[in-house]
């Protein structure tokens, strides 16, 4: 396959010039285009925001709904029909801040997918106010004085609930991006990547020159299966680690439940879905 298998022809997209979603749709397109993924196997589910636009701007199929409730949708659509990639993908305010519930029992469940998160540090499509993960200090339009919380820190969060897969990307550095995405993909089961991109209009902290200043690979002899190793290298917010921090076997959601099985037939082939019968089925529930 090739990435133009994923275009969707002449667009406009609503990014900023030098926004980092450019880079994260050519992730996302390498990624798939590599691991041989059909578009028409491809759910991307999304929130709200300028992260949750990428979806649009791809030949695949998508559900773009509320702000932060990606991960349910996501994992209701991978129940359904487990053969299908799914990918839940929007930014840090959607999934940290209004998904942050979500966020953890996403984690919990343990559904077979990918949770990509833009994670610019700051709100970009409502101009500029501090997210979950904005440094403290940061002056913004709202908090004129800087911010006086401290960053949720999806990484630590994750960990101590057992994730089955936690990484971290930086979209600046694409060939490595790719590398942790298709893993992430290939994973089986919940697997969280919080990927670190600039926000050149609203965020003039965290800018390309600060990421590489402020990021480094983690070491190839890193054990990835060791938790409080992770742990401690994911509480270190003055050099952020990239790459696969901790991984695990973990049953995920839909195996676990027999209705659910990739061995019987999905959900969404059983039965008669036409119109009148699922009429009756309301009614009688409703009965």
């Amino acid at each position: 396959m090739d990435v133009k298998d994923y275009d969707i022809g002449d667009i406009d997209m609503a990014w900023c010039p030098g926004c980092g979603n450019f880079s994260i749709i050519k992730i996302i397109k390498r990624s798939l285009a590599e691991l041989e993924i059909t578009p028409s196997d491809v759910v991307f589910v999304s929130g709200i925001g300028q992260a949750a636009k990428l979806p649009h701007y791809l030949k695949c199929n998508f559900f773009n709904g509320l702000h932060g409730r990606s991960v349910p949708v996501a994992t209701a659509i991978k129940a359904t029909n487990p053969r299908l990639t799914v990918i839940a993908d929007s930014g840090d305010g959607c999934n940290y801040g209004e998904g942050g519930n979500h966020f953890i029992h996403g984690i919990r469940r343990n559904p077979d997918l990918l949770h990509l998160v833009h994670d610019n540090m700051i709100y970009g499509l409502t101009k500029g106010q501090a997210s979950p993960t904005s440094m403290k200090g940061m002056v913004t339009p709202v908090q004129v004085d800087g911010v006086i919380l401290e960053p949720f820190n999806p990484l630590t969060t994750a960990i101590a609930l057992n994730a089955s897969f936690v990484a971290r990307a930086y979209c600046g550095d694409q060939d490595k991006a790719v590398d942790i995405v298709k893993e992430a993909i290939q994973h089986e089961g919940y697997a969280l990547v919080d990927m670190l991109q600039p926000c050149p209009s609203f965020n003039e902290i965290n800018t390309y020159k600060w990421y590489k200043e402020n990021t480094y690979y983690l070491e190839d002899d890193h054990d990835r299966t060791d938790r409080s190793k992770a742990f401690e290298v994911a509480t270190d917010l003055d050099r952020l680690a990239l790459g696969v921090l901790y991984t695990r076997e973990k049953p995920t959601f839909e195996g676990q439940q027999q209705v659910y099985s990739k061995e019987q037939t999905p959900l969404w082939k059983r039965g008669q879905h036409d119109p009148d019968t699922l009429r009756e089925l309301i009614k009688k529930h409703r009965d």
